[in-house]
């Protein structure tokens, strides 16, 4: 038995040090990172803004507990408050504790409100939210659940982007909506602005709550601070990791206060949660992306990405079947494996990620120029010859 449990299939790289858009072996061999740690490094590796925040608290302060008041805490709450729909967040750890947060949020706000019956939600097929055992259970995926059963119950399953099976779901039991606006695991898909409306639309009809996912479509990624601000609406909760702390591990749940007002002292808690190290990064992170003119860049380079690779579509028709995903969280429909061209890309000193219906995702720090822009394009387009080049040779 390994020593490091031996439950990810790891590829034969290791890395040194990075530097923005670029990981470097101990060896000096730079790599274009296009996997971006999954929707992490939002920065870029190495930030030094990032990294004096750190260095900064670490010289006066690393852990008091939520026993007590937390500056930093309170000072990125109220600027993702003031950025966001939200009135109060909770700050976690991880992706999947901020999710299983939003769960109980919605849970006791109908238990506050004489409605304790209310305590299931609705999710959409193909949709990844932790590994945690509810978060599991709310995506019902074959893969996630087999195992670790028994599945925890108060999840119903509709397909994706299916309204009218939605509806029909939805009961006197049902507590709230959640989903991710694009699936990211499920393979960079889009529900689109329409259905985002529809479920908010669907949501305070029902009486029910509109929890939202953004998990890896927030801070930026997307193009808009969070994703579901394209389609004009603000769900009842959301939850927040990956990009909010830029590779130091923090998540968020933010929420309205008709939500939040359900949650008193006792009602929840996190040992770590809000930090300070976290916190500093965190609001580190936030100057960054609330920067004059940072989402302009996403939008700018996401615009030259998505040209791009329709021109590799048309050029690579055998390999490339479709092209999806919004701002810098793209994805590839391949006509093999994701795999194969995972393979083949590392042969050319590029990283990106695999998802879940043939899709290579493309999730580059957003600090990314349009010059590295350029050579991720021509290193895909290099990739794609070489499958082809393969597949002619048998």
């Amino acid at each position: 038995m390994e020593p490091v449990l031996p439950t990810y299939a790891r590829q034969p790289l290791s890395f040194d040090r990075g530097e923005g858009v670029w990981l470097i072996t101990a060896d000096d061999e730079r790599y274009l990172d296009f996997a971006g740690g999954i929707a992490v490094t939002v920065a870029g590796h190495g930030n030094p803004h990032l990294i004096n925040a750190l260095k900064d608290q670490a010289d006066k302060l690393w852990h008091t507990s939520n026993l007590y008041r937390i500056e930093g805490q309170e000072r990125l709450a109220k600027r993702l408050v003031a950025a966001s729909f939200a009135d109060t967040v909770f700050f976690t750890n991880s992706g999947g504790e901020a999710v299983e947060g939003a769960l109980k949020m919605a849970r006791r706000y109908h238990n506050a409100n004489g409605a304790p019956e209310r305590y299931r939600v609705v999710t959409f097929e193909g949709g990844f939210h932790g590994r945690t055992l509810a978060t599991i259970a709310a995506a019902g995926q074959a893969k996630l659940i087999d195992g670790f059963g028994p599945v925890v119950e108060g999840f119903d399953h509709v397909p994706f982007g299916d309204m009218d099976a939605l509806r029909s779901a939805i009961g006197p039991e049902t507590a709230a909506i959640m989903c991710e606006p694009i699936q990211g695991e499920g393979g960079i898909r889009a529900l689109g602005s329409d259905k985002l409306r529809e479920l908010r639309e669907v949501a305070d009809e029902a009486g029910i709550l509109l929890i939202l996912d953004e998990v890896q479509t927030g801070m930026g990624r997307t193009g808009k601070l969070f994703a579901h601000e394209w389609a004009g609406i603000a769900p009842d909760i959301l939850a927040s990791a990956k990009g909010i702390g830029g590779g130091f591990p923090l998540g968020a749940v933010l929420a309205t206060k008709r939500v939040g007002a359900a949650m008193t002292p006792g009602s929840h808690g996190s040992t770590y949660g809000g930090n300070p190290l976290a916190m500093a990064v965190g609001n580190a992170v936030l100057d960054i992306v609330l920067g004059e003119g940072f989402l302009d860049h996403v939008n700018k380079i996401a615009n030259q990405a998505r040209q791009g690779l329709e021109g590799l579509k048309d050029s690579h028709p055998d390999i490339i079947e479709d092209v999806r995903g919004q701002g810098l969280m793209m994805g590839i429909k391949l006509r093999r494996e994701p795999a194969e061209m995972m393979n083949a890309l590392r042969e050319q000193n590029m990283l990106a990620v695999g998802a879940g219906d043939n899709v290579l995702r493309l999730l580059p720090p957003l600090v990314v120029s349009e010059e590295e822009m350029s050579k991720a394009l021509s290193m895909l387009d290099q990739a794609c010859s070489a499958l082809e080049s393969e597949e002619t040779k048998k």
